[in-house]
């Protein structure tokens, strides 16, 4: 190394760290503009240092970006005021609620939380839903390299995979700092990702959902209450349900394959000098993987079960409100188009782990269920529930009418004769009701 005479201190000039420490702040250490190398190596540090449980994902960097996320775009801490309302509302909708469905309030508590606040809570269900998703697209990248790059990377291959894990954390921050803005309730991604008895409300995001709409505050905190309480009724009273969403989200990851040669053109053409650029690549989907026939099944079963909750919801909401809340017809249009377009914060997520959380048959499944309460009143649209395998499956959500007229024959069933039919591996919710009809391996024949 050769020394800057007019910066003795400097040993950098004239060697290839120089135009790296240009990059970063423009200047050299001791000179004008100089960088702060402390700020830098504590960035590389962090980079590269894993979160120390093992976890595909560098959740402690998510958190801390997710975090700093919602404190840029503004975020406040909840008043007695805001849990007050929360609690009031939750209150009406449970008692409007116990007409229309058999399921029992499951609403103990009821909580206001802010945007930090809702990050803080629900990642440890973020974590079961993205770290199997995450595993397998590591494990994919590196069984994508030639042998001999494998052999190369021998010793590099543990930092690799903690900066690999890192990356991956920082944009998952970021898509959670995003949805963090937008979700108005615990349970709006259709994902039970709030405590278990406890409905919650984001004030701050359902103040924004309402802006445009004209109607009054209190009329559209007791719809999403209604959505929220609901919701957890569901939860709380479908044991197989909550696990059945999380396994079906382990089987798309089961079958993740990555196109390397993909990574490589989509690197060739990243200038790496450029941060933006760099951000641009992996938001754009640079490690998205292909999608295999078994992941295609896994994703269309993860659909139709989300579609078929929202759906539920939906029909149970519109029962409590008919009579009581004339404006709930247009709190319920805006909330089907909110969630059939996704805002940019869940387009993010879909892109970085490939899955899209959007009930895209959302109003099929509302008619489906719909049809069933016409049919068989509320209890034999309920009693539907109670076994995975009397779901609807996605051939049923282009029939309602006919679905309906045979669950009856479905409910009647005795749960126990139908665990002896099923044998230990029952179909899963969500899965073609066409198929149902053999008798071998599905659901009772109907």
């Amino acid at each position: 190394m050769s020394q800057d005479p007019e910066n003795p201190e400097n040993p950098f000039k004239g060697t290839p760290f120089e135009a790296l420490f240009q990059q970063f702040g423009g200047g050299l250490p001791g000179g004008a503009g100089a960088p702060d190398l402390g700020a830098i190596f504590a960035q590389v540090q962090q980079l590269l240092s894993g979160s120390g449980d093992g976890r595909p994902v560098n959740w402690a960097l998510a958190k801390d970006i997710a975090r700093k996320t919602v404190s840029a775009g503004g975020d406040r801490s909840m008043t007695a005021t805001d849990q007050q309302q929360v609690g009031e509302a939750v209150r009406l909708a449970d008692h409007w609620l116990d007409p229309v469905t058999t399921l029992p309030e499951a609403s103990s508590a009821s909580a206001a939380w802010s945007r930090a606040e809702w990050i803080e809570n629900t990642l440890e269900v973020w974590q079961q839903v993205v770290d199997p998703v995450a595993e397998h697209i590591a494990g994919a990248m590196a069984g994508a390299l030639p042998a001999e790059a494998q052999q190369l990377a021998g010793p590099m291959a543990g930092m690799l995979r903690q900066l690999g894990g890192s990356i991956f954390g920082a944009q998952v921050g970021q898509a959670l700092g995003g949805l963090a803005g937008e979700v108005v309730s615990a349970s709006e991604i259709g994902l039970p990702l709030g405590p278990n008895g406890r409905a919650v409300l984001l004030p701050d995001n359902v103040a924004r959902f309402a802006e445009g709409l004209g109607l009054s505050d209190e009329d559209v905190r007791l719809y999403l209450a209604l959505r929220e309480c609901a919701h957890q009724r569901l939860f709380a009273s479908v044991p197989w349900l909550r696990q059945r969403l999380l396994s079906t989200v382990a089987e798309y990851a089961a079958g993740i394959q990555v196109d390397a040669a993909k990574i490589e053109q989509a690197m060739a053409d990243v200038d790496m000098s450029n941060p933006e650029a760099m951000q641009a690549a992996l938001t754009e989907g640079m490690f998205e993987p292909e999608l295999s026939e078994q992941q295609k099944a896994a994703l269309t079963r993860l659909e139709t079960l989300l579609a078929l909750v929202e759906g539920w919801v939906d029909d149970v909401v519109r029962e409590a409100t008919r009579e009581r809340m004339p404006a709930a017809t247009r709190l319920s249009e805006t909330v089907r188009r909110r969630r059939a377009a996704g805002g940019p914060a869940e387009q993010t997520f879909a892109t970085l782990v490939g899955l899209d959380l959007r009930p895209r048959r959302l109003r099929d499944a509302a008619n489906l269920w719909a049809a069933v309460r016409d049919a068989r009143g509320v209890e034999g649209r309920d009693d539907l529930w109670s076994h995975p395998d009397l779901m609807p499956g996605t051939a049923d959500l282009d029939d309602p009418i006919g679905f309906a007229h045979q669950a009856g024959d479905l409910v009647d069933i005795d749960i126990s004769d139908l665990e002896k039919l099923t044998g230990d591996a029952p179909e899963e919710p969500g899965g073609e009701s066409g198929d149902s009809g053999s008798g071998t391996g599905g659901g009772p024949q109907r």
